[in-house]
């Protein structure tokens, strides 16, 4: 018994706000600057009301619509978020409220920009061991609350969104390898390094980042680990369809291609559209590419990401 993907969708809210509009906003920086670092032309950010759940919503309904079934036969959802709407109840079980489901089984995952990844994992192996059928995954964020607009080195990089996936068992082969790690000796380079205590925000609570340590750390690991799925897979990395990376840095995700030997005519590039959107920017670049028709049944498709904890990992699968 396989786990294969049934269906996909996104979400991102309201209109694209270009790098001109940050500028205008207060943010100091102008559109050479972001895009020659980064490749991000705009970003989605979320109204003050809106939240993770909301977002999570709208791409799941989507996702469903895509698979041909009802949010009451799922028995089994999972959301990959670093922004959930409470401290608890968890957003999955937010998300099964709205979407009216009254049974299955709902928790997060914490993996930061490689939670989609990780859910992914974690969802092909409560199918493979027949346990649940059918089951939702979704990457859903609105790290637009955890940024700090004054430091122009971390807010222009992301946005806010949601993807999701139907996963359901099947006979016939879907996701065909995965693999994930951690190594927390790394969680100084990428943080948000405050808490909630006695109702009072203790510390940071803002993102704060080493963008050259994350750089060199995410290049290196997600070549490692598509070349680890690859091998766990019996193929090599040149019979790969698509490569779908996390979508944080365009520099990031060419690196990464030439490190591992795929052209990046191989590559499903979204960074552009709404920059980093964390633990929902691998499930964004799917849907994208699923709908334009380069993304198709049988082909071969490498999703990796890496954030911070460090966490990194990825997943093939035949579409």
């Amino acid at each position: 018994m396989f786990a294969r993907i049934a269906g996909v969708g996104s979400y991102l809210p309201g209109p694209p706000l270009s790098n001109d509009d940050l500028k205008q906003r207060g943010v100091e920086t102008n559109d050479e600057w972001i895009v020659s670092r980064t490749g991000i032309k705009s970003r989605h950010l979320a109204d003050a009301n809106c939240t993770s759940s909301d977002l999570a919503l709208e791409a799941s309904r989507k996702a469903l619509v895509a698979a041909g079934i009802d949010a009451s036969t799922l028995d089994l959802i999972i959301v990959a978020t670093s922004t959930p709407d409470f401290i608890f109840p968890s957003t999955a079980c937010l998300l099964q409220a709205k979407l009216g489901n009254h049974s299955a089984m709902a928790f997060d995952v914490q993996a930061v920009c490689s939670g989609f990844v990780y859910a992914m994992n974690i969802a092909e192996k409560f199918i493979r061991f027949g346990s649940h059928k059918k089951v939702l995954v979704v990457g859903a964020e609105v790290f637009s609350r955890i940024l700090d607009w004054d430091d122009r080195s971390t807010c222009v990089l992301f946005g806010d969104g949601a993807g999701a996936v139907i996963l359901e068992a099947s006979e016939n082969p879907g996701i065909l390898a995965s693999a994930a790690h951690a190594d927390g000796a790394y969680h100084g380079i990428l943080s948000v390094p405050g808490n909630v205590c006695g109702g009072k925000v203790i510390g940071d609570p803002f993102l704060r980042m080493d963008g050259q340590a994350v750089f060199k750390f995410a290049v290196r690991v997600l070549a490692d680990v598509a070349q680890e799925c690859c091998a766990l897979a019996g193929i090599l990395p040149t019979g790969i369809d698509w490569l779908i990376p996390h979508q944080a840095n365009i520099r990031i995700i060419e690196s990464t291609a030439k490190r591992v030997g795929i052209d990046m005519n191989k590559v499903i590039v979204t960074v552009d559209r709404h920059g980093n959107t964390s633990a929902a920017s691998i499930p964004l670049a799917l849907d994208a590419a699923v709908r334009d028709g380069r993304v198709q049944r049988g082909h071969k498709v490498l999703l990796e990401g890496v954030g911070g904890g460090f966490t990194w990992g990825a997943v093939l699968l035949e579409f």
